[in-house]
């Protein structure tokens, strides 16, 4: 029971470092400013909140699915993730933290989804919110390609969770939208105030992260292909 807990709670983790990294933040904060032009209807902006982040959460859920569930259809894959899951987890444990560090840089195509056809989701109220929240979620850069299919779907695939894991993981990605829109609704102002905040704390959280991600990895690497322990 423990060690699902665990496992759940890394996937939000992995989630709200996503939602907090820069180019996540990006979208997330694209989202809101298009929520909150309905805030004289703070009940239309906290449905719409709740809507993008089910988005986001239905579309890595798929992704999850998709991916998890074709990878171990397949019996000969199945055996080989079985026994080398473990020894594998290590290196790409460590990959993910130098990417989190910004040691090791990606280049990654996005979804570009012009600023007119985003205000034209919004006006469509929650169904396209909910819509908004599944474009962005497949608007992957490097941090979050790094930290959803180098270590959200070999977490997933440890735990044969196609779809639970993911969608936590979604759930997280989304939180930021939806707690400002909660704000929103209740009134809260000087939210600027809270982005310069949440970017602050992306840096130390982020590079906390990946220095965690390297010695969690280093000890699989020890554990299970050096040996050591």
């Amino acid at each position: 029971m423990t060690d699902i807990v665990i496992g759940l709670g890394s996937a939000l983790w992995l989630g709200i470092m996503t939602s907090i990294s820069p180019c996540p933040l990006a979208t997330n904060v694209a989202a809101i400013s298009f929520l909150a032009k309905k805030v004289i209807h703070p009940r239309s902006v906290l449905l719409s909140g709740i809507a993008y982040t089910a988005g986001r959460m239905v579309s890595y859920a798929a992704l999850g699915v998709i991916l998890i569930n074709s990878i171990l259809s397949i019996p000969q894959v199945a055996q080989f993730l079985q026994k080398y899951m473990p020894q594998a987890l290590g290196p790409l444990l460590i990959v993910t933290g130098l990417v989190l560090l910004e040691i090791i840089k990606l280049n990654l195509p996005g979804v570009f989804l012009s600023r007119q056809h985003r205000s034209r989701l919004v006006e469509a109220g929650v169904p396209g919110a909910f819509l908004l929240g599944v474009i962005f979620a497949l608007a992957f850069c490097p941090l979050s390609a790094a930290l959803f299919f180098g270590s959200l779907i070999p977490l997933a695939i440890h735990y044969k969770s196609g779809i639970i894991f993911p969608s936590i993981y979604g759930v997280g990605t989304g939180l930021p939208v939806l707690v400002f829109a909660i704000a929103i609704a209740l009134g809260v102002t000087s939210l600027s105030r809270w982005f310069n905040k949440i970017t602050r704390i992306e840096y130390y959280a982020r590079k906390i992260t990946g220095v965690t991600f390297i010695i969690v990895g280093l000890y699989y690497a020890g554990v299970y292909i050096l040996k050591l322990f």
